[in-house]
């Protein structure tokens, strides 16, 4: 849902603040001996590539200890390569190239589509780090964040003068009893609260039930304010989340006491 109802529709979690967690190498060995050649493991499966002697000595013959010795270390090193090139990344300086380009760009307002382009990008490379791939599951989802970057154009309500525009916006998420809302700050100070559904262990169906304007004067959503918000990376300090329209926000972490009302 976009803010069609009313302009203060400016912090949804679906559409709005909705609309946030990237691999084997082979090694091969061989003898030091004169022919006959002992087979690597990639070729003991096939009898045409050894060659014997018509009457083959003790010595010349591989031992079945060889091979086992030979083909121990091959899968020693492919598990020692696997387990190193799966490690998941460091995502501390992903997050500061992350913040860096976002930090001039008036929480998305001054964004260019090239700019918008390099931020996804980023993004990207960071939910590919994301170290809670539960978030759902996770306390550290509690509390109240503040939105420091958006492509939604309905919450950094660039079609107003910059003096009517909010100057901040938050949003707040309890786990336990699956609650949500969103803040404006000056000059409007509006909220909506939303009641959430799991639709899986990263992603949300919101349907939104009050909004109050001026933050005293409670409204009721229309049955159509809904949408779906997934949580794409998230740690103590930084959350990606993407809405089911499309648009990218980011948020930090101020307080993670913070209750939503029931």
């Amino acid at each position: 849902m976009e803010a069609s109802q009313s302009h203060y529709i400016s912090m949804a979690l679906s559409s709005h603040l909705a609309s946030t967690i990237l691999s084997a190498t082979t090694h091969s060995s061989s003898s030091s001996h004169s022919p006959p050649k002992v087979p690597n493991s990639q070729h003991c499966s096939s009898l045409n590539t050894l060659s014997f002697q018509a009457k083959p000595t003790a010595q010349h013959i591989p031992s079945l200890s060889a091979g086992a010795s030979l083909r121990h270390k091959w899968r020693t090193n492919v598990s020692f390569f696997t387990s190193f090139l799966s490690k998941p990344r460091d995502a501390k300086p992903i997050k500061e190239e992350l913040l860096e380009a976002i930090s001039p760009l008036d929480r998305g307002a001054d964004a260019t589509p090239e700019d918008q382009q390099r931020i996804d990008q980023i993004a990207r490379k960071l939910e590919a780090a994301n170290p809670t791939k539960e978030p759902l599951k996770s306390d550290l989802l509690n509390g109240k964040w503040e939105l420091i970057y958006t492509t939604s154009q309905s919450i950094l309500q660039t079609q107003r003068p910059k003096f009517l525009r909010s100057r901040t916006n938050y949003q707040a998420i309890n786990v336990d009893t699956l609650r949500a809302q969103n803040m404006e700050s000056w000059p409007f100070f509006n909220q909506v609260t939303a009641d959430l559904t799991p639709l899986n262990a990263r992603k949300v169906a919101v349907k939104f039930d009050f909004f109050k304007i001026g933050g005293l004067i409670p409204v009721k959503a229309p049955e159509r304010a809904r949408g779906e918000l997934e949580i794409t990376y998230l740690d103590e300090e930084l959350r990606v989340s993407r809405g089911d329209k499309g648009n990218l926000f980011v948020l930090k972490m101020i307080d993670p006491s913070y209750r939503v009302p029931v």
